[in-house]
């Protein structure tokens, strides 16, 4: 069973970095902007509802201290929020034209000097997303399933927006193909070791479940909600909450079918 739950955790880490890094390459030659945002408004539905519908209730269920868990949860939220300050998470993106005084090419200086904190910072965030795949896995299979799914979908728009920032950088595309996909697969070593330390420390598992949820949670309210918040039309509304009730749509189903077939 060991062995089967570790095969489920590579070939989910390592599908998501393979998938994510070829729709952001192929995103940035053929795609237009407004299908990226599309994707952002159900990677919101999708992270909510994996947190607070799959997440949170699986690592309560038989627990002894609910309220350690809670205290988990609020922990990693603020964790998250001084991992992003420290600029591991996300590189903080600048704008020729954001109101600020920069001077013309500011944003190709910028981007030359934090071309290799990309690929190192999101070698970081996808290790940890790793671990989060693995403690998901090791909880059950479909939780696991609905995880990775929740994780490649946000995914999506981070990896594309890495990529421009690569291409801005001076890379070739070829190259910022290469380390994309690098950075990307530090989940499965991520998965690997997540799996090694909790097969030993089962009593961890809800504990790294309430880290995912901080994870997805604080994701989805401090960057992505803020990404889509700036469409102030009217008709613009209606396809993102549809598609964040599409994202709660999907994960409500998978977590009926988990229910049933237990």
């Amino acid at each position: 069973m060991n062995q089967m739950t570790l095969t489920w955790i590579v070939f989910a880490c390592a599908s998501i970095g393979f998938v994510t890094v070829a729709v952001a390459a192929l995103a940035t030659a053929t795609l237009k902007a407004a299908w990226l945002e599309r994707m952002v408004s159900l990677s919101i539905g999708l992270m909510l509802a994996t947190s607070l519908l799959h997440a949170v209730p699986e690592a309560l269920e038989g627990a002894t201290q609910p309220r350690t868990l809670f205290y988990t949860l609020l922990a990693s939220v603020f964790g998250f929020f001084l991992l992003q300050k420290l600029a591991l998470l996300r590189h903080n993106h600048h704008h020729e034209h954001d109101g600020h005084a920069h001077h013309h090419g500011h944003d190709a200086h910028m981007a030359g000097s934090g071309g290799w904190l990309i690929v190192l910072g999101g070698g970081f965030h996808n290790f940890t997303d790793g671990v989060v795949i693995a403690a998901a896995f090791m909880t059950d299979i479909r939780l696991g399933v609905i995880t990775s799914l929740s994780i490649a979908a946000h995914e999506i728009p981070h990896k594309l927006s890495d990529f421009v920032i690569l291409l801005n950088a001076g890379f070739s595309r070829s190259r910022a193909v290469v380390l994309d996909l690098l950075s990307s697969l530090t989940m499965v070593l991520g998965g690997i070791l997540g799996w090694w330390f909790l097969a030993g420390a089962q009593q961890w598992v809800p504990y790294m479940l309430m880290v995912a949820a901080g994870s997805f949670i604080y994701i989805a309210m401090s960057d992505l909600i803020p990404y889509v918040q700036h469409e102030s039309r009217v008709r613009d509304v209606y396809p993102q909450i549809t598609l964040m009730a599409c994202g709660v749509g999907i994960v409500m189903v998978l977590n009926d079918l988990a229910h049933a077939a237990h």
